[in-house]
């Protein structure tokens, strides 16, 4: 900071500022802040860094659309986010978003702006019990002291060297290299607002730590992996954020693949097709002996039911800030929870490898359209030719279902790209009938709610789009999910616009609830009101007044092409499903 800037700064300003450096020398890249009057030093901080390209700073109102949006940025980088709100309500905002982040263990860095003591608990304005807040889903919580003429300079960056190594799973009991969010509370006393100017020597952004896998703080060491002897009969089992390595574990062990579609390992030679059917099957599923997991498995009962049966051994690698026990409580050899895992070497089980395998190619969904009738097309007999042009007219006008949309959306992804699935009936079909291929994938899995799923995908969009990347971020969710999260529409028009396709497959309602008890319980009318909530937005006036780019589509030929041809910015397709 200059002579000049040092004079004229408040404690508070100093303080930010001293703390955001922290960050950055940590590693930090990005900022999402929410504007507020307390917060207004943090603000300026962060403006002041963005300026000399230390941080990179996304404004959003919607302090829950912040709070996912950094979750989305978190996600795909790896590395740790910071948040920044004002006091009272605004600090509320940011729980969805820490929530989810505990449960999927994704780094975010809590930074509430509040009142000084003197001003809690006796009807201060905007004043709240801000300390302990999110004390159930944290690894680190501070209510930092008030920043003084006379504070230790060393104070906040320390205090941000303590929050990275929280948030990364570098530092924590019991919690080694698994990243979780933070909270630094961080009351300040007047004046909030000074000028103030990043240290010379900090000016830049220091080379940030390699992260690990999503999910994952820094990668265990070798000597930490448990290690998997060969004999006792193995599936290997990807849920969400598993990522890569569990293919590279199903690979060397040679063991059937058991992987969700939103695990980002549902690729390779050993990948399981048609896998609920095949668990319930007495002849494979009923034979395994042990399950390794990898990720959060959310999607399906059959996965839950094999990992709480007495007679499995459970190998779960930790993703979250909880430990994968579905045994009921009986612990002990039945579930152990591990860093990482490793192979012992030896020969694969040719037998039961073997058997999954053509168990899987049998239930392989065939989602391709029947291929043209040449013969009939090019046929001398007009009856025969007429037949033929009517099957492919057919083909071509066939209405979109959803498992015609999750296969369009599939196949239009590659590895440059990013799929995020909502929590929505779509990702359980997509699941269902979906086959191999490596796309990175991301799902808010972690509590598998509904919030935020516009927010976070725009957070992977703006992330893996930085410095000019290529590619397109998709976002597939059904109505209300989207719904849900309207709000995340709203783009600040002095910010880079993502390149991001949020496509709604819109049935009118809340038809997940189908696959529930309650469906086949309650009355129909109780059904509706409480339950499916049948809505007729006109989505098309939603994408007008924030400024996106909309298309309603109904034929697959049509889908395809809006998913493949070039895009600018943000757009919003809707596909009008039957309920």
């Amino acid at each position: 900071m200059t002579d000049a800037a040092s004079r004229s700064a408040s404690p508070a300003a100093t303080a930010s500022l001293a703390l955001l450096e922290g960050l950055v020398a940590r590693g930090v890249r990005d900022v999402v802040l929410s504007p507020g009057s307390r917060s207004q030093a943090l603000a300026l901080a962060a403006s002041a860094l963005a300026r000399t390209g230390a941080l990179r700073v996304h404004v959003r109102i919607d302090e829950r659309v912040a709070g996912f949006t950094g979750l989305g940025i978190a996600r795909e980088t790896g590395l740790p986010v910071a948040l920044v709100c004002t006091s009272g309500t605004a600090a509320a905002g940011f729980l969805p978003a820490a929530m989810e982040a505990f449960h999927a263990g994704v780094p975010l860095i809590l930074l509430t702006a509040d009142r000084p003591p003197e001003l809690r608990g006796v009807g201060a304005n905007q004043a709240t019990t801000q300390p302990g807040m999110y004390r159930a889903w944290v690894r680190l919580e501070v209510d930092a002291p008030v920043p003084a003429d006379d504070t230790d300079p060393t104070v906040f960056p320390a205090l941000a060297a303590d929050a990275v190594d929280a948030a990364t799973g570098a530092a924590g009991e019991g919690l080694a290299g698994v990243a979780g969010p933070v909270h630094l509370n961080l009351p300040f006393r007047e004046p909030l607002s000074a000028p103030v100017e990043p240290t010379r020597d900090r000016g830049r952004a220091a080379e940030p730590p390699a992260p690990g896998p999503a999910g994952r703080g820094p990668a265990a060491s070798e000597e930490a992996a448990h290690v998997l002897a060969r004999g006792p009969r193995t599936v290997v089992i990807a849920g969400a954020d598993a990522g890569p390595d569990a293919e590279e574990i199903a690979h060397r062990g040679g063991w059937p693949l058991i992987a969700e579609v939103v695990s980002g390992a549902r690729f390779g030679r050993q990948i399981v097709h048609g896998y609920r059917a095949l668990l319930r099957d007495p002849a494979l599923g009923g034979r395994v002996e042990r399950a390794v997991v990898l990720g959060h498995p959310t999607l399906s009962r059959e996965v839950p039911a094999l990992l709480a049966r007495e007679d499995v051994e459970v190998v779960a690698v930790r993703r979250g800030g909880e430990r994968l026990d579905l045994s009921g409580g009986r612990g002990g050899s039945h579930a152990r929870d591990v860093a990482a895992v490793s192979v012992a070497p030896g020969a694969v089980d040719r037998e039961w490898l073997g058997a999954w395998m053509r168990a899987s190619a049998d239930a392989v969904v065939d989602l391709d359209a029947p291929a043209p009738d040449q013969a009939g097309l090019f046929s001398t007999d007009a009856a025969a030719r007429l037949g033929a042009v009517r099957a492919e007219l057919d083909a071509v006008r066939r209405p979109l279902d959803r498992e015609l949309l999750v296969d369009a959306v599939w196949r239009a992804t590659w590895p440059h790209d990013r799929l995020m699935f909502g929590s929505s009936r779509l990702v359980r079909v997509a699941d269902a009938v979906l086959g191999g291929k490596r796309v990175p994938v991301h799902a808010n899995r972690g509590l598998a709610g509904i919030d935020g799923t516009i927010a976070t995908a725009t957070g992977i969009a703006l992330a893996s789009q930085a410095a000019g990347a290529a590619g397109v971020t998709r976002v597939l969710l059904g109505d209300l999910a989207f719904l849900h999260d309207v709000g995340a529409l709203l783009l600040p028009a002095d910010e880079p616009a993502p390149r991001i396709q949020v496509v709604v497959g819109n049935d009118g309602g809340g038809t997940i609830f189908d696959g529930l008890e309650v469906a086949a319980s309650a009355p129909a009318a109780d059904l509706d009101r409480v339950f499916y909530t049948p809505q007729t937005t006109g989505l098309e006036h939603l994408a007008a007044a924030y400024g996106w780019d909309y298309r309603r589509i109904t034929t697959r030929p049509t889908l395809d092409q809006a998913l493949t041809a070039p895009v600018s910015g943000p757009q919003l397709i809707e596909v009008p499903l039957p309920r």
